[in-house]
């Protein structure tokens, strides 16, 4: 008897190319609830994209992009060495809790170590308490409050 494929079966995670800016594109203004400007978002994903410190992976399945997961790395003192922080993370509303997220999170910890990471971090609105357990259950810990002072133009 054939045993039949799953829809989790059939998600791959690969590195985002310039052909999945639309998509992304339109993640990131559902994921922050709002229209973003399209030139100055096209101008910083091709950007990032050719920038050696930022990973951008996206979850397809069945050649459709269904989640996104950005990860900025710096060289910081107080950790003498090489931290990520996930800045991004959208799994289609259509297709959660089928551990698309789970998914992206672990290919980015596999990064991490073979990058040699010395932390993979990750700051999300308190608000989100939904997101919250989801990073507690990926084993990320709190230990640090952010505060953020708006720079007004």
């Amino acid at each position: 008897m054939a045993s039949q494929s799953t829809f989790a079966d059939t998600i791959q995670i690969r590195s985002a190319t310039p052909a999945d800016e639309a998509v992304v594109y339109d993640f990131l203004c559902d994921l922050e609830q709002t229209k973003l400007d399209t030139t100055a978002f096209q101008t910083v994903y091709q950007q990032n994209l050719s920038n050696p410190f930022i990973y951008y992976l996206v979850a397809e399945s069945r050649d459709e992009v269904i989640g996104f997961v950005s990860c900025h790395v710096q060289y910081l003192l107080h950790h003498s060495g090489k931290v990520g922080e996930i800045q991004e993370l959208y799994v289609r509303p259509d297709v959660r809790n089928q551990h698309i997220g789970q998914k992206l999170v672990a290919e980015l910890g596999a990064l991490a170590i073979q990058e040699n990471f010395v932390n993979l971090e990750v700051t999300t609105n308190q608000k989100r308490l939904d997101t919250v357990r989801f990073y507690e259950r990926e084993s990320f810990q709190k230990t640090h409050v952010k505060l953020v002072k708006p720079i007004q133009i």
